[in-house]
């Protein structure tokens, strides 16, 4: 039996998430003939200000496959580590995250799971020769922009690091949540590195992706934290990590806020 564990970070999503639980229990629920195929979705609420908890328990209650767990804070990296460690608890099979506006259809997060085989992780690439995206031109500078940047101070190999859909096994799962140092505009960057970097083979896909109406993005500041983001990952993992770590204990006083 396959067995998957998708994992929602959700952030006042109380317009978006149920058409999002919606499409996703119908389209996991259709592929269950059989018995041969069990999945879950974890939604994790942080922070949320909105209706976004009343609105998945209604779904809850429809389906029971749907989980929610509830955290006062913590951005998306908090909220998607702990919907992993929930996972961990009973599922030894694949477990990942996907964005809750349903930018990734659900028939593009199956493709993770169709492609995952020989690999400890897959992830949907908006980057690739055959993906297909529907946004403006803003963000897709700023995507490509950023991209460039996790090349140069980070070799990764990927096209797109950014898209919000990711599926791992159980092994990378596990290595993600005990390792990760929750680096807030850099975690799917911190996340993919960490595996690279400790021998965990990862695949990247193209996929079919459009943006939706209501995205919390402002792209005139998130690309400047992304950016500092990626300077001090690249601070952590070398010889001058002493540098992040004084700065860390340094009096709020005197940092530069939203610097290293």
């Amino acid at each position: 039996m396959i067995k998957v564990s998708i994992v929602i970070p959700a952030y006042n999503e109380e317009k978006r998430i149920g058409e999002t639980l919606k499409e996703y229990s119908n389209y996991f629920d259709s592929l269950n003939d059989g018995g041969l195929f069990e999945y879950e979705i974890i939604v994790v609420i942080n922070g949320t200000t909105d209706k976004t908890e009343k609105v998945v328990i209604e779904y809850e209650k429809l389906n029971g496959k749907i989980k929610h767990l509830t955290y006062e804070g913590g951005g998306k990296g908090f909220a998607i580590i702990e919907g992993f460690k929930y996972a961990l608890k009973k599922n030894r099979g694949f477990i990942g995250f996907v964005d809750a506006d349903m930018s990734t259809p659900p028939s593009e997060f199956h493709k993770l799971l169709e492609s995952i085989n020989g690999y400890n992780g897959v992830i949907a690439s908006r980057g690739l020769k055959n993906s297909f995206v529907k946004t403006g031109f803003a963000r897709k500078l700023t995507n490509r922009g950023f991209n460039l940047i996790v090349r140069l101070f980070l070799f990764l190999p990927f096209s797109d690091t950014q898209c919000g859909a990711k599926l791992f096994d159980y092994e990378a799962t596990r290595f993600i949540v005990s390792n990760m140092s929750f680096t807030q505009w850099a975690f799917d960057i911190e996340m993919l590195y960490i595996l690279l970097n400790n021998g965990f083979k990862i695949k990247e896909i193209p996929t079919r992706w459009i943006d939706k109406e209501g995205s919390k993005i402002n792209l005139a500041k998130v690309p400047i934290k992304m950016f500092l983001s990626v300077v001090r990952l690249r601070l952590v993992h070398s010889p001058f990590k002493f540098i992040v770590r004084f700065y860390d204990k340094m009096p709020e006083k005197l940092k530069v806020h939203h610097t290293i």
